[in-house]
Protein backbone atom coordinates (compact mmCIF):
# COMPACT_ATOMS: atom_id res chain seq x y z
CA UNK A 1 0.00 0.00 0.00
CA UNK A 2 2.86 2.13 0.11
CA UNK A 3 2.86 3.12 -3.42
CA UNK A 4 1.51 6.91 -4.49
CA UNK A 5 -1.24 5.29 -7.09
CA UNK A 6 -2.87 2.80 -4.46
CA UNK A 7 -2.49 5.62 -1.46
CA UNK A 8 -4.18 7.66 -4.08
CA UNK A 9 -7.04 5.22 -4.84
CA UNK A 10 -7.45 3.81 -1.46
CA UNK A 11 -7.68 7.26 0.17
CA UNK A 12 -10.39 8.54 -2.03
CA UNK A 13 -12.61 6.15 -0.75
CA UNK A 14 -12.07 6.97 2.55
CA UNK A 15 -14.46 9.32 4.74
CA UNK A 16 -13.79 12.25 6.49
CA UNK A 17 -12.87 11.55 10.00
CA UNK A 18 -12.81 13.49 13.02
CA UNK A 19 -12.98 13.15 17.12
CA UNK A 20 -16.32 10.99 17.79
CA UNK A 21 -15.87 9.21 15.08
CA UNK A 22 -16.37 5.29 15.15
CA UNK A 23 -15.61 2.21 13.12
CA UNK A 24 -12.71 0.38 11.14
CA UNK A 25 -12.13 3.25 9.40
CA UNK A 26 -10.60 4.61 12.06
CA UNK A 27 -8.91 1.34 13.25
CA UNK A 28 -7.28 1.30 10.09
CA UNK A 29 -6.35 5.38 10.84
CA UNK A 30 -5.17 4.15 14.49
CA UNK A 31 -2.84 1.62 12.90
CA UNK A 32 -1.60 3.82 10.08
CA UNK A 33 -0.78 6.32 13.07
CA UNK A 34 0.99 3.52 14.96
CA UNK A 35 3.26 2.18 11.71
CA UNK A 36 4.39 6.01 11.25
CA UNK A 37 5.10 6.88 15.12
CA UNK A 38 2.31 8.79 15.78
CA UNK A 39 0.27 6.93 17.84
CA UNK A 40 1.23 4.43 20.76
CA UNK A 41 -2.43 2.79 22.06
CA UNK A 42 -4.34 -0.28 20.40
CA UNK A 43 -6.38 0.21 17.43
CA UNK A 44 -10.11 0.16 19.09
CA UNK A 45 -11.82 1.62 16.21
CA UNK A 46 -12.54 4.88 18.27
CA UNK A 47 -11.56 8.23 17.45
CA UNK A 48 -10.71 9.50 21.06
CA UNK A 49 -8.33 12.65 22.16
CA UNK A 50 -5.02 10.03 21.87
CA UNK A 51 -5.98 9.79 17.88
CA UNK A 52 -7.17 13.60 17.44
CA UNK A 53 -3.50 14.28 19.11
CA UNK A 54 -1.72 11.55 17.03
CA UNK A 55 -3.25 12.93 13.44
CA UNK A 56 -2.29 16.35 14.86
CA UNK A 57 1.10 15.25 15.27
CA UNK A 58 1.00 13.65 11.87
CA UNK A 59 -0.15 16.41 10.01
CA UNK A 60 2.52 18.57 11.85
CA UNK A 61 5.21 16.09 10.48
CA UNK A 62 3.62 15.98 7.07
CA UNK A 63 3.35 20.02 6.41
CA UNK A 64 -0.53 19.88 6.61
CA UNK A 65 -2.65 22.36 8.96
CA UNK A 66 -2.79 20.36 12.04
CA UNK A 67 -6.64 20.80 12.49
CA UNK A 68 -7.15 16.85 13.91
CA UNK A 69 -9.85 15.55 10.84
CA UNK A 70 -8.52 12.77 8.45
CA UNK A 71 -10.00 14.31 4.97
CA UNK A 72 -8.30 13.24 1.73
CA UNK A 73 -4.84 15.36 2.24
CA UNK A 74 -4.28 13.35 5.38
CA UNK A 75 -5.20 10.38 4.23
CA UNK A 76 -2.97 10.57 1.04
CA UNK A 77 -0.22 11.71 3.07
CA UNK A 78 -0.96 8.92 5.62
CA UNK A 79 -0.24 6.19 2.55
CA UNK A 80 2.47 7.50 1.53
CA UNK A 81 4.11 8.20 4.28
CA UNK A 82 5.05 11.84 3.39
CA UNK A 83 3.99 15.29 3.10
CA UNK A 84 1.23 16.25 -0.11
CA UNK A 85 0.98 18.40 -2.66
CA UNK A 86 3.52 20.68 -1.67
CA UNK A 87 4.67 23.71 -3.33
CA UNK A 88 7.76 23.48 -5.46
CA UNK A 89 10.50 26.12 -3.87
CA UNK A 90 13.24 27.41 -5.87
CA UNK A 91 14.95 30.94 -5.73
CA UNK A 92 12.65 33.51 -5.89
CA UNK A 93 9.94 31.89 -4.13
CA UNK A 94 8.23 33.92 -1.63
CA UNK A 95 5.29 32.55 1.29
CA UNK A 96 4.68 30.57 4.59
CA UNK A 97 6.30 27.39 2.43
CA UNK A 98 9.42 29.52 2.24
CA UNK A 99 9.43 30.24 6.12
CA UNK A 100 8.35 26.61 6.49
CA UNK A 101 11.91 25.26 4.91
CA UNK A 102 13.37 27.70 6.36
CA UNK A 103 12.33 26.54 9.93
CA UNK A 104 13.12 23.84 9.57
CA UNK A 105 16.49 23.65 7.62
CA UNK A 106 17.78 25.57 10.58
CA UNK A 107 17.21 23.07 13.00
CA UNK A 108 19.56 20.97 10.85
CA UNK A 109 21.97 23.98 11.72
CA UNK A 110 22.43 24.48 7.97
CA UNK A 111 20.72 27.57 7.82
CA UNK A 112 21.70 30.08 9.65
CA UNK A 113 19.78 33.00 7.69
CA UNK A 114 16.40 34.98 9.21
CA UNK A 115 13.27 32.97 8.48
CA UNK A 116 11.76 35.73 6.39
CA UNK A 117 9.88 33.60 3.37
CA UNK A 118 12.26 34.61 0.83
CA UNK A 119 14.10 31.77 -0.99
CA UNK A 120 17.54 33.64 -1.83
CA UNK A 121 20.99 32.47 -2.57
CA UNK A 122 21.64 31.65 1.58
CA UNK A 123 18.10 29.45 1.20
CA UNK A 124 19.06 28.43 -1.90
CA UNK A 125 22.96 26.74 -0.32
CA UNK A 126 21.31 25.89 2.75
CA UNK A 127 18.45 23.42 0.60
CA UNK A 128 21.73 22.21 -1.70
CA UNK A 129 23.81 21.65 1.13
CA UNK A 130 20.78 19.72 3.02
CA UNK A 131 19.74 17.70 -0.27
CA UNK A 132 23.84 16.13 -0.81
CA UNK A 133 23.87 15.61 3.30
CA UNK A 134 20.43 13.25 2.51
CA UNK A 135 21.26 11.76 -0.87
CA UNK A 136 18.75 13.56 -2.88
CA UNK A 137 19.86 15.62 -5.78
CA UNK A 138 21.33 18.62 -4.90
CA UNK A 139 19.62 21.43 -7.45
CA UNK A 140 17.78 23.77 -4.87
CA UNK A 141 14.91 22.72 -6.28
CA UNK A 142 12.27 22.01 -3.81
CA UNK A 143 10.52 19.11 -4.67
CA UNK A 144 8.54 15.95 -3.38
CA UNK A 145 12.02 13.76 -2.22
CA UNK A 146 13.31 16.90 -0.92
CA UNK A 147 9.85 17.58 1.19
CA UNK A 148 9.95 14.24 2.05
CA UNK A 149 13.72 14.30 3.62
CA UNK A 150 12.20 17.34 5.57
CA UNK A 151 9.62 15.84 7.17
CA UNK A 152 11.93 13.20 8.35
CA UNK A 153 13.74 15.63 10.90
CA UNK A 154 13.00 15.79 14.16
CA UNK A 155 10.63 19.08 14.91
CA UNK A 156 9.36 19.64 18.15
CA UNK A 157 5.15 19.78 18.16
CA UNK A 158 3.74 21.72 20.63
CA UNK A 159 -0.20 21.92 20.34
Amino acid sequence: MNSTNQAVKTSGKKPTLKKGSQGPDVAELQKLLKNLGAYRQNADGIFDDDVEYGVKLYQFRVFLPQDGIVGPKTWRALYTGAPVDMPVLKVGSKGEAVKTLQKVLQLTQIYLGVIDGDFNTVTDAAVRSFQKSVGVVADGIVGPKTWEALSQIPRGYNP
